[in-house]
């Protein structure tokens, strides 16, 4: 068994892929409101099938039936194995597992109800028309056989049920296999294709795939169901639709798993060539040839499609964005290596060069002062700090990085510190929610050397009132006299006079 389960996409709730999901409840509803109440009417009927005349009468002309069948076809393993479990069950005399049997043996019971099973010549034949005219009345009516496909001679295309048989499922587990890959393909291509062509798409792959199976199990008997034609499509359709993009799959191959990253149109042939070889080893207990229908079926469709519209494949934005920062990871290798080696002097231009690439990532910005502190006269030093100190400072790491920086360049700069009066306001308030006082006022007496500027009076009221606050009440007095010339209107200057007073 080969199972490849892509790990690229994940579904976005803003815009739901809601059409999936509909045909997910669909199938549900189909298979839990009509389907499991079909078998459990069939269970209460055999266990009053095998209350009747009727086992006596009918049972033993359906084994004779079914060794017939597998006399007749002695490469059929599955009809010698089939006829082998019926006998068993009759000498057993479990009527009720064999009129189940009976059941979905359509040749058999449309013979029977037609009266050429038990002849009007035949003795018992009074007796059991009579008990089968009782009985037949309380048997269920047939749901699925009604709408699956058809592998009886003579049965013709059957267009209509080789679309409703991909709304059946033969039990739960078939069920929830089908609803999880088709999720799993489903959501990806409704967001590349939009709902309703991706409905129209995956109603007519699951309808070719049906009629795919039946030019391969036609005269077979039994029928086939499920939606597992349709989603072999799916996958058809996303492999063909991301081509040689490399997605990264799970897979389970017999009890080895793991997951790699394969361009998605190689998985095409290699899910066409598990098909095949299944087909040939399992048989025919599996509508194998539906899933390869599906396949070729969507394949076809998505490749014309991308034809006439003339789609591209989705841009592997993973990829793209690994290209566009590949010349910073280049960039950031060089000036490692010459930082490393304690070689400041080319240290310094290098990281200069990583920063014009990436202006805003502090680590960048860090490494670039840092080593061109070491030149405390160099434009690089300059440089540096003035794009440290114009970072948003959004965090408490910015505003760290920021004043050990101001801290170092107040100290080293040559011939001085270079900064405009708008970064110093930013510093200033930036130091004051790091509670760092000192730094702050040592900024603002610098700057209430110029109280013409727009953001002073807000910077002033700001460190009084943090230093209030605070509880540095005396320092926060200190500056009452600049509050009282440049601010006299405002609350924590009135208030501070009044303190003072």
């Amino acid at each position: 068994m080969f199972i490849a389960i892509p790990l690229e996409t994940k579904p976005s709730w803003r815009s739901p892929p809601w059409m999936t999901v509909l045909i997910m409840l669909v199938n549900c509803w189909v298979f839990w409101a009509w389907q499991q109440p079909e078998e459990a009417a069939v269970e209460r009927a055999a266990a009053q099938y095998a209350a009747t005349p009727l086992p006596a009468l009918e049972l033993p002309r359906f084994v004779a039936h079914l060794q017939r069948q597998a006399a007749q076809q002695p490469q059929d393993e599955r009809a010698r194995l089939r006829a082998a479990h019926a006998a068993g069950l009759l000498r057993q005399q479990q009527e009720a597992a064999l009129y189940r049997l009976m059941w979905n043996e359509r040749h058999f019971r449309r013979q029977l109800l037609a009266g050429e099973v038990i002849r009007p010549g035949d003795p018992a034949h009074e007796a059991w028309q009579a008990e089968r005219a009782a009985f037949t009345p309380r048997e269920p009516k047939r749901f699925t056989e009604r709408w699956a496909m058809s592998y009886e001679a003579g049965a013709g295309w059957q267009p209509l049920q080789a679309l409703t048989s991909t709304f059946l499922h033969g039990s739960t587990g078939h069920l929830l296999g089908n609803m999880v890959f088709l999720f799993l393909f489903g959501f990806t291509l409704e967001m590349a294709l939009g709902a309703f062509t991706y409905l129209a798409f995956y109603l007519l792959c699951g309808t070719a795939a049906s009629l795919f199976a039946l030019m391969f199990y036609a005269g077979l008997g039994s029928y086939g169901l499920g939606a597992s034609g349709a989603v072999a499509a799916l996958m058809a359709m996303y492999a063909v639709l991301y081509r040689m993009r490399r997605i990264p799959f799970f897979y389970m191959l017999f009890f080895y798993f793991n997951y790699a990253r394969w361009p998605a149109l190689v998985m095409l042939p290699v899910w066409m060539g598990f098909e095949l070889l299944q087909h040939f080893v399992d048989g025919h207990q599996v509508a194998y040839m539906a899933h390869l229908g599906g396949l070729i079926a969507g394949a076809l469709c998505m490749g014309a499609y991308m034809r006439m519209r003339h789609v591209e494949a989705p841009v592997d934005e993973a990829a793209q964005r690994r290209a566009q920062e590949q010349p910073l990871r280049d960039a950031i290798a060089r000036a490692q290596k010459h930082t490393d080696a304690l070689d400041f002097a080319r240290a310094a231009p290098a990281w200069r060069a990583a920063a014009q690439l990436a202006p805003q990532d502090p680590q960048v910005l860090r490494a670039w002062f840092e080593s061109a502190r070491h030149e405390p006269a160099s434009e690089d030093f300059h440089a540096a700090a003035r794009r440290i100190f114009k970072l948003p400072a959004q965090g408490e790491a910015e505003r760290r990085l920021q004043h050990a920086a101001w801290r170092t360049y107040r100290q080293r700069a040559k011939p001085g510190p270079r900064m405009s009066a708008d970064t110093q306001h930013a510093l200033a308030r930036a130091f004051m929610r790091l509670a760092e006082w000192a730094d702050a006022e040592a900024l603002c007496r610098s700057l209430a050397r110029a109280p013409e500027h727009p953001q002073w009076v807000d910077t002033l009221t700001q460190l009084a009132n943090g230093l209030a606050q605070s509880g540095h009440l005396a320092q926060a007095r200190a500056w009452l006299p600049t509050l009282q010339r440049d601010a006299p209107q405002e609350a924590v200057t009135r208030w501070l006079a009044a303190q003072a007073a």
